[in-house]
């Protein structure tokens, strides 16, 4: 009797198939690829700098969408503004057109050369109130011929004015010669040489313009200096005073040119008004012939040079106070070409005016 095989369960057959099983596993293992979840990862990164590239780029869309439809609410605003100029021009146009179809009217030309009568009749009371206001803004009445206006650059403004004439013997005339002619004449031919004249006529007409609420004082100079109202030295006169203003310019028709200029003294006398002038007015017609005290020049002297006149000018320019405007009105004389150089670096530095007026003036 045939002993029955016993059943091994892990018999060599057994483990065969287990061992092809396994092999046919690790084959399959390596066969399939180990890199696919990176290829996916790179893929994803990708595509996700690509979405956000084109997030960017529909937030950037956005902006320019909302500029554009600001721009056009401001087209809508500008074209509803233009609309309503185009309607009111459109309104002003037609005015206009009813204004010409009444005007062409027959019966309106009457109206409009009454218009233009009454145009031209207020043109004239506009001229002549301008006149009387003109008149009435100056200080004192000048009569006289011709237009007295039209000497410019000369400033006559401020608070204190001060007038400074040269009374000295050559104001009687523009040459040497006639000068000492009329030195030895009668004291009423000296009063009527036309050049002293000339030069009391531009004082008045000078105080005449000084604004009306000022004060001014009147100084002439020859070898001394004296006030034309001789109790009022170094004191300040109202310019609306009629009285004290008509009485300066007598006194001045009163006096007699002579003597020698002594300019320093005359700039000395500024000091001594309190408060000081703020514009000084200059009348004279050449440089000083005098000092105080001078070692160029001798008291007994007959003739002075040049060079002495202007070293006499020089130190009366030191004696003057600084900072007020000095304007020269300068008549020339014969043998002093010095002169207007002279005063006209004075105006210039004290930053006033120079000029020499013409024969016809005032």
């Amino acid at each position: 009797m045939n002993k029955k095989r016993q059943f091994t369960t892990f018999s060599l057959s057994f483990l065969d198939i287990m061992s092809c099983g396994f092999g046919a596993v690790i084959l399959v293992f390596l066969i399939i690829k180990h890199d696919v979840d990176t290829i996916i990862e790179t893929q994803n990164i990708t595509l996700q700098a690509e979405v956000n590239l084109l997030e960017e780029e529909v937030i950037e869309g956005e902006k320019h969408l909302v500029k554009i439809k600001n721009t056009i609410s401001a087209l809508d605003q500008d074209i509803v503004q233009t609309n309503g100029l185009a309607r009111r021009i459109n309104d002003e146009i037609d005015a206009v057109d009813n204004k010409i179809t009444k005007l062409d009217d027959p019966d309106d030309d009457q109206q409009i050369l009454q218009l233009k009568q009454k145009i031209k009749t207020l043109m004239l009371e506009k001229e002549k109130l301008e006149d009387e206001q003109a008149k009435g803004n100056d200080a004192r009445e000048y009569s006289g011929q011709g237009n007295r206006q039209y000497l410019t650059g000369l400033q006559l403004g401020g608070a204190r004015t001060l007038v400074l004439l040269d009374t000295s013997a050559s104001m009687l005339d523009n040459t040497i010669v006639n000068i000492i002619r009329k030195k030895y004449m009668p004291n009423d031919i000296k009063k009527s040489s036309s050049k002293w004249i000339r030069a009391v006529s531009a004082v008045e007409w000078l105080i005449a313009k000084f604004p009306v609420q000022s004060q001014y004082q009147i100084y002439h100079f020859n070898n001394e200096v004296s006030a034309s109202i001789k109790k009022t030295t170094h004191q300040w006169l109202a310019i609306s005073d009629q009285e004290s203003l008509n009485s300066s310019v007598k006194n001045l028709r009163k006096i007699i040119p002579e003597g020698g200029t002594n300019l320093e003294k005359a700039f000395r006398s500024v000091s001594f008004l309190d408060p000081l002038p703020d514009n000084i007015l200059l009348l004279t017609d050449g440089l000083p012939t005098l000092g105080n005290t001078s070692k160029s020049v001798k008291a007994t002297a007959n003739t002075i040079t040049g060079p002495q006149r202007e070293a006499l000018f020089e130190k009366a320019v030191n004696t003057l106070p600084e900072g007020i405007p000095v304007n020269v009105l300068l008549w020339p004389m014969e043998g002093d070409p010095m002169a207007a150089s002279a005063f006209w670096q004075l105006a210039q530095y004290t930053s006033g005016s120079f000029m020499s007026p013409s024969k016809d003036w005032p």
